[in-house]
C-alpha cells in the first residue's frame, strides 16, 4: 500500500485508457455462440497468443463487458504500447454466459449450477475459438498464454487440467472454487495471485491449490499482497515483472 506501489496502480489506468477499442468484436458458432474480442498485434511472422478469462462481472452476451469493470487491467496490459514493442501477441478474450468450468449437463438444463469434474462447459468453447485462430493467423504454437481472473481464475484452473501440456504459462489470479486442486499440468509455469484480506473467495482457496501442486512435483509462483481485498487484479497486473515473466515462458 507503499505510495509508490500505488503510483502503479493508476499510472497504468490513466496509459490504458482507450486501448479497449483496438480489439474487435467476434463471435463463435458452435452448438451455442460465443461472444469474443480480439486485438491483432502490429508484428509480422509468428507472435503469442494471450487468452484472458473474465471474472463475473464480464458475463453476459453483450461482447462488451468481459472488457471493463476489473477486466481492465488483464485485458489491457498487454496493449501497452511498451509491451506491444517489447512483445507484440494476439489478445483473445471470449465471454461466457455460463461460466468457466464443468456443470452437470442434466440440472444446467434446468438453469441450476453444480460443478463436476471436466472440462467446463465455457472453457470448451473458449479453446475451441483458441484452435480456429491458430489456423486463422500465424501464432506461435509455444507461446500461448491462458490468464483468468476470479471466476475466470478457476476457469484457468480447469483449462490447463484438461488440456494439459497445451499452454505455455498460466496466471490465476484470486481464482474461485472449482474441482481443480491445483495439481494439473504440474510443468505447466504458473504464477499465483490473491490479496490475503479477500472477502470474496478466501486466500485458504490459493494456499491450498498452490500447496497440492507443490507437493505433486510443480513449481509454481505464488504472490499474496497483505490487507488486500478481492480487486487483487489491479496489484497483480501492474506488478513490476509480471509481463516479462510470461513472454519467456515457451513450451517444451
Amino acid at each position: 500500500m507503499s505510495p509508490e506501489r500505488i503510483a502503479l496502480i493508476e499510472a497504468f489506468k490513466k496509459q490504458s485508457e482507450g486501448l479497449e477499442k483496438k480489439f474487435e468484436a467476434r463471435t463463435h458458432r458452435s452448438d451455442w455462440v460465443m461472444p469474443y474480442r480480439l486485438f491483432r498485434p502490429e508484428a509480422a511472422g509468428k507472435v503469442p497468443l494471450v487468452v484472458y478469462l473474465h471474472g463475473s462481472g464480464g458475463q453476459g452476451d453483450d461482447n462488451l463487458k468481459q472488457l471493463g469493470l476489473g477486466n481492465i487491467f488483464g485485458t489491457r496490459v498487454w496493449l501497452l504500447p511498451e509491451n506491444q514493442r517489447k512483445f507484440p501477441c494476439y489478445v483473445v478474450v471470449p465471454q461466457t454466459d455460463r461460466g468457466w468450468v464443468r456443470y452437470d449437463p442434466a440440472k444446467l438444463e434446468k438453469g441450476a449450477y453444480e460443478m463436476v469434474p471436466g472440462l467446463g462447459q465455457g472453457a470448451q468453447k473458449a479453446l475451441e475459438i483458441i484452435d480456429a485462430l491458430r489456423g486463422e493467423f500465424t501464432i506461435d504454437e509455444r507461446r500461448i498464454y491462458v490468464i483468468g481472473q476470479s471466476m475466470g481464475g478457476g476457469g484457468t484452473w480447469n483449462m490447463i487440467t484438461n488440456r494439459p501440456r497445451f499452454f505455455a504459462a498460466a496466471m490465476t489470479c484470486c481464482g474461485s472454487i472449482s474441482t481443480e486442486d491445483g495439481t494439473g499440468s504440474i510443468e505447466t509455469p504458473l504464477w499465483n495471485f490473491h490479496g490475503d484480506s479477500d472477502k470474496t473467495v478466501p486466500v485458504s482457496v490459493s494456499r491450498d491449490r498452490i500447496a497440492a501442486r507443490r507437493k505433486a512435483g510443480g513449481r509454481p509462483l505464488s504472490t499474496e499482497y497483505a490487507g488486500v481485498d478481492h480487486n487483487v487484479w489491479e496489484w497483480a497486473f501492474t506488478e513490476p515483472e509480471l509481463v516479462k515473466w510470461l513472454f519467456s515462458q515457451r513450451r517444451g
